[in-house]
């Protein structure tokens, strides 16, 4: 079965391309409590999209479905709704998924559960060594419908140089084996178009395959549309990119040999990459 492909868009005419070529859902993202600080040194996009972005975008998907990754679990402030009310107007705006970012504990989790109550689809974002810690016990809890590991804040949190060492380390499979016997829908990460990308995302999507991936987000690598004034010039992007993509799934599908031979090249391609880096240089994202 395909990747279910993901991307973060608040621009309608943006969305409705990506839907047009098969993206299956449209992201729309609401953190922004506390990621400055933890990102705030490395190149990442922080998007601060809005209640009324999932009300736009919902008046004109059709086909793909409504991702909404809200803030992690917070109080109400002077700054900020608290995440009932956050999570309440996001389900009441049309959301189809949520995700819950940076959580580190069971409770946390429960209380998102509660919140959310069955209006929406559940999505966690496995993205601390604390919820790392916690994932058996987190698997067990009744109403998770999917978990996608955040490989960014991952490797900033076990100190990582590079974020797709937790690749070749072994920390993806064995979250992903865990997930796999508990019968979890699940992926992680994000790729490029094919061709692109400080690993190739051609290794990266085989390893989705050879890990029993089931998602990923398509990153801004695939396409920044920042970059682009011409909506025609993404059109092509995405036309070409998602078949690109597709076409390689079916190798996948067809060949299972060759993921030994993959895994080697990704470990040296990973390698490559942390041994260019000088030693104190910051985590590098290349989403």
């Amino acid at each position: 079965m395909s990747l279910k492909l993901m991307y973060i868009t608040n621009r309608p005419e943006v969305a409705l391309i990506a839907e047009e070529n098969g993206v299956d859902r449209i992201f729309v993202d609401m953190e922004y409590i506390g990621k400055a600080k933890r990102q705030g040194n490395l190149d990442t996009v922080q998007n601060h999209h809005t209640i009324q972005d999932i009300a736009v975008l919902r008046q004109v998907l059709t086909r793909s479905e409504l991702l909404v990754r809200v803030n992690p679990i917070h109080e109400k402030t002077d700054a900020y709704c608290s995440s009932e009310e956050e999570i309440e107007a996001a389900i009441r705006a049309g959301a189809d998924i949520l995700m819950l970012p940076f959580f580190k504990t069971v409770a946390e989790v429960k209380r998102f559960l509660r919140i959310v109550d069955g209006r929406a689809r559940t999505m966690l974002l496995l993205e601390t060594p604390e919820a790392v810690e916690a994932l058996d016990e987190i698997l067990a809890i009744p109403g998770i419908d999917e978990i996608h590991i955040g490989i960014n804040d991952l490797s900033i949190g076990y100190g990582k140089r590079f974020m797709f060492e937790l690749l070749t380390d072994g920390t993806v499979e064995r979250l992903c084996r865990k997930m796999q016997l508990a019968g979890m829908f699940y992926g992680f990460g994000g790729i490029a178009s094919l061709g692109r990308g400080l690993v190739p995302a051609e290794m990266i999507i085989r390893e989705h395959y050879r890990l029993g991936s089931r998602m990923a987000i398509l990153s801004r690598s695939f396409c920044n549309v920042d970059q682009f004034s011409d909506l025609n010039a993404i059109e092509e992007i995405f036309f070409r990119g998602v078949r690109e993509i597709r076409t390689l799934e079916k190798e996948c599908a067809a060949h299972t040999r060759y993921f030994t031979d993959n895994r080697k090249d990704l470990d040296e391609a990973v390698k490559a990459v942390v041994s260019g880096m000088p030693r104190k240089e910051k985590p590098k994202c290349v989403f």
